[in-house]
């Protein structure tokens, strides 16, 4: 049997094709820079593939590559067929207005649905929750976010935290400090949010509140405050770390959006993003640019963030159970929630 490599995690974050690993794959991912592997619906096909592909993974380095995928609910839920459906968070807030204690149990629960459906298949963290408020006016946004209340955002995100944690996996808040006013979509544009730092004091509000464990900035540029979008800024990363003390992983969005395109080519994107203090970059849908990295770039090895990295990782013993009352809760919450009207 071999035995896996001794590496520290490095800072990026890559992705492979399809539903196994090729012989290219297990080169990159056993590189020195690669500290974690990002999933998408291409590489799904059912729980027992799923479980298969990540002990793979999970075995060719030590500590073990940090697997992660964007699994919301509503419109982002890489994993559909064998896993429970879930709602966008929209349907939380929705409940919210009718109900709040209910909402809360709620978010409790589906939290601890959705880390315990995948904590079981080997996955250990999803980049969730949406933190954006609801500005009604970002499409990309939408019903991903909890609600416009940027109270109920943080009381109806700490829930769904408290289960996700419950089940052993670490919180992700997106994106910093908010993409819900901005109108583009930083997939395929660049979003321009004029506000001051004064008027974006409501959409930062969820981040002062929150147990989070990592944080993924936006690629959205507010030029009253930086003319860079915030993961490639020194002046919001330090406002995250210092101002509002978070000492967690920061996550760079995919460098490979557009959003991003305003700091060069892919070596200088990582470069912009490394430089500003991010400590991992997901690089997505272009194994292009990961060769070129892979190749050309040379960041100063940095032990703490590896190890802010490392402490992602579930602790051994405590992934959920689909016996617990909280997951036959959010099980049948979730179904009802999916039913509540049709999605943005």
């Amino acid at each position: 049997m071999t035995m896996p490599r001794e590496l520290p995690h490095g800072p990026l974050m890559v992705d492979i094709g399809g539903f196994e690993l090729s012989d290219l794959d297990r080169e990159r991912l056993t590189h020195p820079l690669v500290g974690g592997l990002i999933l998408f619906t291409r590489n799904y096909q059912n729980p027992e593939q799923l479980s298969r592909l990540t002990t793979e993974v999970h075995a060719l380095r030590s500590p073990p590559l940090l697997i992660g995928i964007d699994h919301e609910g509503g419109r982002v839920q890489r994993c559909r067929e064998g896993y429970t459906r879930l709602p966008p968070m929209r349907r939380l807030g929705q409940l919210w207005e009718r109900n709040p204690d209910e909402a809360l149990s709620a978010a409790h629960d589906i939290g601890y649905v959705l880390a315990t459906d995948l904590r079981k298949n080997g996955i250990d963290l999803s980049f969730t929750p949406v933190l954006d408020l609801d500005w009604q006016r970002s499409a990309v946004i939408g019903d991903r976010s909890f609600h416009g209340d940027p109270q109920v955002v943080a009381k109806l995100a700490g829930a769904l935290i408290a289960g996700l944690h419950r089940a052993g996996m670490s919180a992700c808040g997106k994106h910093f400090p908010g993409h819900g006013w901005a109108l583009a979509d930083s997939h395929v544009a660049i979003p321009v949010d004029e506000r001051s730092l004064a008027e974006l004091a409501s959409d930062m509000a969820p981040y002062r509140h929150l147990d989070l464990d990592a944080v993924m900035p936006a690629h959205v540029i507010y030029p009253q405050v930086d003319a860079r979008p915030a993961g490639f800024s020194p002046v919001w990363i330090a406002m995250l770390r210092n101002e509002l003390g978070f000492g967690g992983v920061i996550f760079s969005d995919d460098l490979s959006m557009h959003g991003a395109s305003v700091a060069g080519d892919i070596v200088e994107r990582a470069t912009a993003a490394w430089n500003a203090g991010c400590d991992m970059l997901p690089v997505c849908n272009t194994p292009d640019a990961v060769r070129a990295l892979l190749e050309r770039w040379r960041p100063e090895p940095d032990q703490r963030r590896a190890e802010r990295i490392a402490r992602l990782l579930p602790a051994i013993g405590t992934d959920g159970s689909d016996k617990d009352p909280h997951y036959l809760a959010g099980v049948k919450m979730a179904e009802a929630l999916c039913g509540l009207g049709s999605q943005v």
